[in-house]
């Protein structure tokens, strides 16, 4: 089954399966997987990277997806591809004898998702192909929230449910969340919820959650040594949730860092020194 998912950002490792560079690996970042492996089988006049370019076929294996917006899925693969210029990587030792490209791509990995400002993201390990998985070693498993799922993913254009409205940019479906959700009392404080107030709505079906934002990011890192939300149990389901999936789904990134972006790319990190 193809999991479908809105506003996809996503850091990859694909695999190259040609006899004759069979071995080698390579790092990116996409808002659409399909087209993407797409693009580096086919080669730099499709839009592929230039270091794929005409060394396919390849194979991509393994997606990490659930970035808040296009900046964060960006500088995770700046720092997956860079570890050693990688100020919260750099401590790491380069590849060993016994590795072989692979593993040491997911031995960084594996890391990287233990750190911050990584281990707080509501990210998704993804194995697209199976045959490649290899398992966490039990120093460096990912933190509880991080899900290792299986399988297809497909980035979907966004649709509000009960009706047939595209959502084209941020700014359009925040309009539309604060007119759907006014005149209604945030199950938190039970104060009413005033048009344009930042509101959250919990991601489980059938759930009628509506609070406001900040007053469950406090009721989330109550009783935590955390500044930023990670997880925590919905007031009205009892259902455990990730801060990220909430956010992404009333607003679509963390914040409004910057607008979605739909272009891939190799672009220089090499200044964010993260």
């Amino acid at each position: 089954m193809v999991v479908e998912i809105e506003k996809f950002f996503g850091c990859y490792l694909l695999y190259c399966t040609n006899p004759k560079y069979k071995g080698r690996t390579y790092i990116g970042y996409t808002v659409d997987p399909r087209r993407r492996i797409t693009q580096h089988n086919k080669g730099s006049k499709f839009g592929g990277a230039c270091r794929t370019s005409g060394k396919g076929p390849w194979e991509m294996v393994l997606i990490i997806h659930g970035f808040p917006n296009n900046i964060s899925a960006l500088r995770f693969e700046w720092a997956w591809q860079h570890p050693k210029r990688s100020r919260r990587l750099c401590h790491l030792t380069g590849k060993q004898k016994k590795e072989n490209q692979f593993q040491f791509c997911f031995r960084i990995l594996s890391n990287m998702l233990r750190v911050g400002p990584w281990n707080r993201l509501p990210l998704t390990i993804r194995w697209l192909k199976q045959d490649f998985k290899i398992d966490f070693e039990p120093s460096l498993l990912p933190p509880t929230h991080m899900p290792i799922a299986y399988g297809p993913v497909k980035s979907v254009t966004i649709k509000k449910k009960g009706g047939n409205v595209e959502v084209q940019n941020e700014e359009d479906e925040i309009l539309i969340l604060s007119q759907g959700s006014a005149s209604k009392r945030c199950d938190v404080c039970v104060v009413r919820l005033k048009e344009g107030d930042p509101s959250l709505e919990c991601v489980h079906p059938g759930c009628t959650l509506i609070c406001h934002t900040v007053c469950l990011a406090k009721k989330f890192v109550k009783h935590t040594d955390y500044l930023v939300p990670v997880e925590g149990k919905c007031p009205k389901c009892k259902n455990m949730v990730l801060w990220g999936d909430l956010i992404r789904k009333s607003h679509g990134c963390y914040g409004s860092i910057v607008s979605d972006s739909q272009d891939d790319g190799d672009g220089d990190w090499a200044e964010l020194n993260v």
